[in-house]
């Protein structure tokens, strides 16, 4: 229903919800793809998780959530006044069409889903209550994450040679002489936003070099 959304300015959460915990939070761009959610803050995010305790056990048992936060900006009381304006100006009209200039229209369907108000309602019917579950539907659209993508699909891989055995200023093996490594062979990873491909390009010039 979401597939092809980009989102943008939005926070995100990981909640392990056994424990009561936020793995990870973020601000940024997403997007809704054909298996899933991705993007920065998405791609960020799953650095964290993936190295979380217990995890596979965790997804088995739907433990893992992610939750949306689609108007960052606004809190709940002022998200809350925001829609009695919307309202307001749309008083005469059905629930379902009330929300085009709050939210992309691809997601409009999942909220209203998501906060039990019958789409069919008219706006001005609508009661304090609908309206605090819409604002909970807005502030917390929550997701359940199941796993991760397969490797092939990898934008960036952790793990590799220990960077204690490394000479930082030349790239070479501490441990074998004329050995030199590089990139991902070596044992650092970074957030997503090009800090990856200067570790590449860095740690290439400095073994070519020496």
């Amino acid at each position: 229903m979401c597939q092809g959304l980009s989102l943008r300015n939005v926070g995100i959460k990981l909640i392990d919800i056994g424990c009561k915990k936020i793995i990870y939070e973020d601000f940024g761009e997403m997007l809704f793809t054909h298996f899933g959610v991705s993007g920065p803050t998405i791609l960020s995010g799953s650095a964290h998780l993936l190295h979380y305790s217990n995890l596979e056990e965790k997804l088995a048992k739907q433990q893992i959530l992610l939750q949306i936060d689609l108007k960052p900006a606004l809190n709940d009381e002022k998200l809350d006044a925001r829609l009695l304006r919307d309202f307001q100006e749309n008083k005469n009209k059905q629930f379902k069409n009330s929300l085009g200039a709050l939210l992309p229209q691809k997601i409009i369907e999942v909220v209203m889903i998501k906060s039990k108000i019958n789409p069919e309602k008219k706006v001005n019917e609508i009661t304090k209550e609908e309206r605090k579950n819409l604002v909970s539907a807005v502030k917390q659209f929550t997701l359940t994450i199941s796993g991760f993508r397969d490797i092939e699909e990898a934008i960036i891989t952790s793990g590799g040679i220990d960077t204690k055995e490394i000479n930082p200023k030349t790239m070479e093996s501490k441990i074998i002489k004329g050995l030199f490594f590089a990139g991902e062979i070596i044992d650092v990873d970074a957030y997503t936003g090009g800090f990856n491909l200067q570790i590449a390009y860095s740690t290439g010039v400095t073994a070519g070099k020496s």
